[in-house]
């Protein structure tokens, strides 16, 4: 009898592909080569309008067939009611518009009258609720929840034929989302980039596992090498939850000055800011991530109101290449990430090095 593949897991038999690994990105064209070459493809699409989810998920399901595929948004609670830009800058204290102006003057940022990705609208209860009903519309397979897991919501999806993927940083937000039904747990540990919470991933994925009963787990946060799928694996995971490793993809297209700041960064040259969005965020550290954190620099405040502070300085930063400040949510991993590949040279490199891992503790 042949032996077992062991990157053959509950979750390649329960969405039928090659390998266990799903890739979070930005970019539609990851997206679909990560579907390609045998993953799932997972769309951010938490900054699109609704006329943009369905554009994009059309887009996407046109070039990947019936292979599966998701989409990813933040829907965190006590968000305003309303989609109402100006009421929230009308609560913005002076000190912190004194203080985004005077980065803006330190670094030569015009004020081009243009909204930034955060400040293009509020996320609110509106802004989700038409985001999510964009979701449900769509033939999507996958509806992931960053943050936040609306009970409705999974249940509309699941009755759709949806799965719904919940993102977790501790125990007892996985025993939470177990609990309200769904499919699939990921376990995001501090070594994650973007939004985090506060333990180590191989402390979390166990207990993750441990909570999660019959729910299968995906372990996130640093996993950038097969051995780091292995060691999911061996942790209780059936899978894994990628994301920085293709940031450095010829698909996902990142700004060059990006690129190159992830190439050059080391183990030690991310950390953990609120002054993008209000809430924990590892990103490569820059001026951006520094200036923020000096004695007397304003505490950021809380989402969506430094979204509204930031979101259109951080835009025209990125329009006019402002090199200081440009910066890039990214995890820990992004320290053995040295060169530009493409998404089936990773994917296949993830294969390749898990294998062999586990080869190597058989033996």
């Amino acid at each position: 009898m042949a032996a077992k593949n062991p990157l053959q897991t509950r979750l390649t038999d329960m969405f039928g592909i090659e390998f266990p690994i799903f890739g979070f990105v930005h970019s539609a064209r990851a997206c679909v080569e990560i579907c390609l070459a045998g993953g799932v493809g997972i769309y951010g699409g938490t900054r699109s309008t609704p006329a943009e989810i369905r554009a994009t998920l059309k887009e996407i399901r046109a070039a990947v067939g019936d292979r599966p595929f998701g989409i990813d948004l933040v829907l965190p609670n006590g968000m305003p009611a309303d989609n109402n830009r100006e009421a929230i800058e009308a609560q913005i204290p002076g000190e912190h518009r004194d203080f985004v102006e005077s980065l803006s003057k330190k670094y030569g940022v015009k004020n081009d009258g243009l909204p930034g990705m955060r400040s293009r609208f509020v996320r609110s209860e509106e802004s989700a609720a038409r985001q999510i009903e964009a979701v449900l519309e769509s033939d999507v397979d996958i509806f992931a929840c960053g943050i936040g897991s609306p009970t409705a919501a999974i249940r509309e999806a699941q009755s759709l034929g949806k799965k719904v993927v919940s993102l977790v940083g501790t125990p007892k937000q996985a025993r939470r989302v177990r609990d309200a039904g769904v499919d699939v747990i990921v376990a995001q540990g501090y070594d994650a980039g973007a939004h985090t919470g506060q333990i180590g991933t191989f402390s979390l994925v166990p207990q993750v596992v441990d909570a999660a009963g019959d729910t299968p787990v995906l372990a996130a946060g640093g996993v950038v090498t097969g051995r780091h799928v292995a060691a999911a694996l061996a942790l209780g995971a059936e899978g894994v939850w990628t994301g920085t490793v293709w940031l450095v993809t010829t698909e996902h297209e990142l700004d060059p000055i990006v690129l190159k700041k992830l190439l050059e960064a080391g183990p030690e040259d991310t950390v953990i800011s609120r002054a993008d969005s209000g809430k924990t965020l590892r990103q490569v550290r820059t001026a951006w991530s520094e200036e923020w954190a000096v004695p007397g620099a304003p505490m950021p405040l809380r989402m969506p109101y430094q979204d509204i502070l930031v979101g259109d300085l951080l835009g025209a930063i990125d329009r006019q290449k402002i090199e200081p400040l440009m910066h890039q949510p990214a995890g820990q991993g992004i320290g053995m990430l040295n060169e530009q590949t493409t998404v089936h040279e990773t994917m296949k490199r993830l294969v390749r090095e898990a294998h062999a891992a586990l080869a190597d503790l058989r033996t």
